[in-house]
Protein backbone atom coordinates (compact mmCIF):
# COMPACT_ATOMS: atom_id res chain seq x y z
CA UNK A 1 0.00 0.00 0.00
CA UNK A 2 1.19 3.52 -0.82
CA UNK A 3 2.94 5.55 1.89
CA UNK A 4 2.76 9.34 1.49
CA UNK A 5 5.40 11.42 3.21
CA UNK A 6 5.30 14.97 4.45
CA UNK A 7 5.80 17.64 3.38
CA UNK A 8 2.86 16.74 1.14
CA UNK A 9 3.48 16.48 -2.59
CA UNK A 10 0.40 18.14 -4.19
CA UNK A 11 0.84 16.12 -7.40
CA UNK A 12 0.69 12.84 -5.47
CA UNK A 13 -2.53 13.95 -3.81
CA UNK A 14 -4.16 14.90 -7.13
CA UNK A 15 -3.65 11.31 -8.31
CA UNK A 16 -5.60 9.84 -5.39
CA UNK A 17 -9.13 8.66 -6.14
CA UNK A 18 -12.12 7.47 -4.13
CA UNK A 19 -11.35 3.94 -2.93
CA UNK A 20 -7.58 4.43 -2.70
CA UNK A 21 -5.98 3.64 0.65
CA UNK A 22 -2.64 4.87 1.94
CA UNK A 23 -0.47 5.49 5.00
CA UNK A 24 1.29 8.70 6.05
CA UNK A 25 4.78 9.07 7.44
CA UNK A 26 5.86 12.48 8.65
CA UNK A 27 3.85 15.21 10.36
CA UNK A 28 0.10 15.51 10.73
CA UNK A 29 -1.77 18.16 12.69
CA UNK A 30 -5.08 18.01 14.53
CA UNK A 31 -7.85 20.57 14.05
CA UNK A 32 -11.40 20.59 15.30
CA UNK A 33 -14.06 23.33 15.37
CA UNK A 34 -12.35 25.89 17.61
CA UNK A 35 -8.99 25.34 15.90
CA UNK A 36 -10.52 26.07 12.48
CA UNK A 37 -12.12 29.25 13.83
CA UNK A 38 -8.86 30.35 15.47
CA UNK A 39 -6.77 30.07 12.31
CA UNK A 40 -9.41 31.56 10.05
CA UNK A 41 -9.41 34.69 12.22
CA UNK A 42 -5.63 35.07 11.76
CA UNK A 43 -3.54 36.38 8.91
CA UNK A 44 -1.80 33.52 7.10
CA UNK A 45 1.61 34.94 8.08
CA UNK A 46 0.72 34.73 11.81
CA UNK A 47 0.10 30.97 11.75
CA UNK A 48 3.02 29.19 13.46
CA UNK A 49 3.15 26.31 10.94
CA UNK A 50 2.31 25.78 7.27
CA UNK A 51 -0.94 23.78 6.98
CA UNK A 52 -0.27 23.09 3.28
CA UNK A 53 2.68 20.82 4.11
CA UNK A 54 0.88 18.39 6.39
CA UNK A 55 -2.24 16.25 6.60
CA UNK A 56 -5.01 17.66 8.80
CA UNK A 57 -6.65 15.22 11.19
CA UNK A 58 -10.09 15.99 12.67
CA UNK A 59 -9.18 14.70 16.12
CA UNK A 60 -9.36 15.66 19.78
CA UNK A 61 -6.67 13.37 21.25
CA UNK A 62 -6.62 11.87 24.71
CA UNK A 63 -3.19 13.04 25.85
CA UNK A 64 -1.31 13.77 29.07
CA UNK A 65 2.14 14.64 30.34
CA UNK A 66 4.31 11.85 31.65
CA UNK A 67 7.82 12.65 32.94
CA UNK A 68 7.64 16.03 31.21
CA UNK A 69 6.75 14.54 27.81
CA UNK A 70 3.38 14.45 26.08
CA UNK A 71 1.98 10.92 25.80
CA UNK A 72 -0.85 10.22 23.36
CA UNK A 73 -3.23 7.61 24.76
CA UNK A 74 -5.78 7.71 21.95
CA UNK A 75 -6.16 9.73 18.75
CA UNK A 76 -9.38 8.72 17.07
CA UNK A 77 -11.15 10.78 14.42
CA UNK A 78 -13.96 13.14 15.31
CA UNK A 79 -17.07 13.63 13.17
CA UNK A 80 -16.02 15.74 10.22
CA UNK A 81 -19.36 17.19 9.15
CA UNK A 82 -19.06 19.63 12.07
CA UNK A 83 -16.24 21.32 10.14
CA UNK A 84 -18.28 21.66 6.92
CA UNK A 85 -19.02 25.32 7.66
CA UNK A 86 -15.26 26.11 7.77
CA UNK A 87 -13.50 23.59 5.55
CA UNK A 88 -13.86 25.21 2.14
CA UNK A 89 -12.51 28.51 3.50
CA UNK A 90 -9.73 26.71 5.38
CA UNK A 91 -8.61 24.84 2.23
CA UNK A 92 -8.77 28.07 0.21
CA UNK A 93 -6.75 30.08 2.74
CA UNK A 94 -4.15 27.52 3.83
CA UNK A 95 -3.84 25.06 0.95
CA UNK A 96 -4.33 21.91 3.03
CA UNK A 97 -4.33 18.91 0.68
CA UNK A 98 -5.24 15.93 2.89
CA UNK A 99 -8.06 15.99 5.42
CA UNK A 100 -8.67 12.96 7.63
CA UNK A 101 -11.75 12.34 9.74
CA UNK A 102 -14.85 10.19 9.98
CA UNK A 103 -18.34 10.31 8.59
CA UNK A 104 -17.64 12.33 5.47
CA UNK A 105 -18.28 15.92 4.48
CA UNK A 106 -20.66 17.69 2.13
CA UNK A 107 -20.84 19.69 -1.08
CA UNK A 108 -18.97 22.85 0.01
CA UNK A 109 -15.95 20.79 0.99
CA UNK A 110 -16.18 18.61 -2.13
CA UNK A 111 -16.08 21.70 -4.36
CA UNK A 112 -13.04 23.03 -2.46
CA UNK A 113 -11.26 19.68 -2.79
CA UNK A 114 -11.85 19.73 -6.53
CA UNK A 115 -10.77 23.36 -6.92
CA UNK A 116 -7.57 22.96 -4.87
CA UNK A 117 -6.50 19.39 -5.70
CA UNK A 118 -7.19 17.96 -2.24
CA UNK A 119 -8.80 14.83 -0.76
CA UNK A 120 -10.90 13.84 2.23
CA UNK A 121 -10.09 10.49 3.84
CA UNK A 122 -11.78 8.30 6.41
CA UNK A 123 -10.02 6.79 9.37
CA UNK A 124 -11.79 4.08 11.32
CA UNK A 125 -13.76 5.34 14.29
CA UNK A 126 -12.86 3.49 17.48
CA UNK A 127 -9.26 2.95 16.32
CA UNK A 128 -7.75 5.78 18.40
CA UNK A 129 -5.30 3.48 20.18
CA UNK A 130 -4.05 2.20 16.82
CA UNK A 131 -3.37 5.76 15.69
CA UNK A 132 -1.67 6.52 19.01
CA UNK A 133 0.72 3.62 18.32
CA UNK A 134 1.70 5.25 15.02
CA UNK A 135 2.58 8.55 16.74
CA UNK A 136 6.32 8.61 17.38
CA UNK A 137 6.32 11.96 19.13
CA UNK A 138 4.45 15.17 19.78
CA UNK A 139 6.53 17.66 17.81
CA UNK A 140 4.65 20.70 19.07
CA UNK A 141 1.34 22.02 20.31
CA UNK A 142 -0.18 25.42 19.51
CA UNK A 143 -2.82 27.44 21.38
CA UNK A 144 -3.11 24.90 24.19
CA UNK A 145 -3.82 27.60 26.78
CA UNK A 146 -6.45 29.26 24.58
CA UNK A 147 -8.22 26.16 23.29
CA UNK A 148 -7.54 23.28 25.70
CA UNK A 149 -6.30 19.77 24.95
CA UNK A 150 -9.03 18.52 22.56
CA UNK A 151 -9.12 21.69 20.43
CA UNK A 152 -5.44 22.69 20.35
CA UNK A 153 -3.30 22.14 17.26
CA UNK A 154 -1.22 19.04 17.96
CA UNK A 155 1.68 18.37 15.62
CA UNK A 156 2.30 14.61 15.57
CA UNK A 157 5.30 12.89 14.02
CA UNK A 158 3.86 9.62 12.68
CA UNK A 159 5.28 6.47 11.12
CA UNK A 160 2.91 4.68 8.71
CA UNK A 161 -0.22 6.14 10.27
CA UNK A 162 -3.40 4.76 8.77
CA UNK A 163 -4.57 3.23 6.62
CA UNK A 164 -6.67 6.12 5.37
CA UNK A 165 -9.37 5.57 2.75
CA UNK A 166 -10.07 8.30 0.20
CA UNK A 167 -13.82 8.94 0.17
CA UNK A 168 -13.83 12.36 -1.56
CA UNK A 169 -11.29 13.27 -4.23
CA UNK A 170 -10.04 16.16 -6.34
CA UNK A 171 -11.96 14.91 -9.39
CA UNK A 172 -15.26 15.68 -7.63
CA UNK A 173 -16.06 12.09 -6.66
CA UNK A 174 -17.67 11.38 -3.28
CA UNK A 175 -18.61 8.00 -1.92
CA UNK A 176 -20.84 9.86 0.56
CA UNK A 177 -22.94 11.37 -2.24
CA UNK A 178 -23.11 8.00 -4.00
CA UNK A 179 -24.35 6.27 -0.84
CA UNK A 180 -26.91 9.02 -0.15
CA UNK A 181 -28.23 8.70 -3.71
CA UNK A 182 -28.48 4.92 -3.40
CA UNK A 183 -30.31 5.18 -0.06
CA UNK A 184 -32.74 7.71 -1.56
CA UNK A 185 -33.45 5.43 -4.56
CA UNK A 186 -33.98 2.43 -2.28
CA UNK A 187 -36.31 4.43 -0.04
CA UNK A 188 -38.42 5.48 -3.02
CA UNK A 189 -38.52 1.88 -4.27
CA UNK A 190 -39.65 0.59 -0.86
CA UNK A 191 -42.31 3.32 -0.62
CA UNK A 192 -43.69 2.41 -4.05
CA UNK A 193 -43.79 -1.27 -3.09
CA UNK A 194 -45.78 -0.49 0.03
Amino acid sequence: MKVLETPIDPEEVKELRVGDAFYITGTIFTARDAAHEKLLEMDKEEVPFDPSKYAMFHCGPAIHKEDGEWKVVSAGPTTSIRMEIFEDEFIEKFGTKIIIGKGGMADRTLKALEKHGAVYCQYTGGAGALMANAIEEVEDVYYLEDLGIPEAFWMFRVEKAGPFLVTMDSAGNSIHEDVADEVSKNLERVKSEL
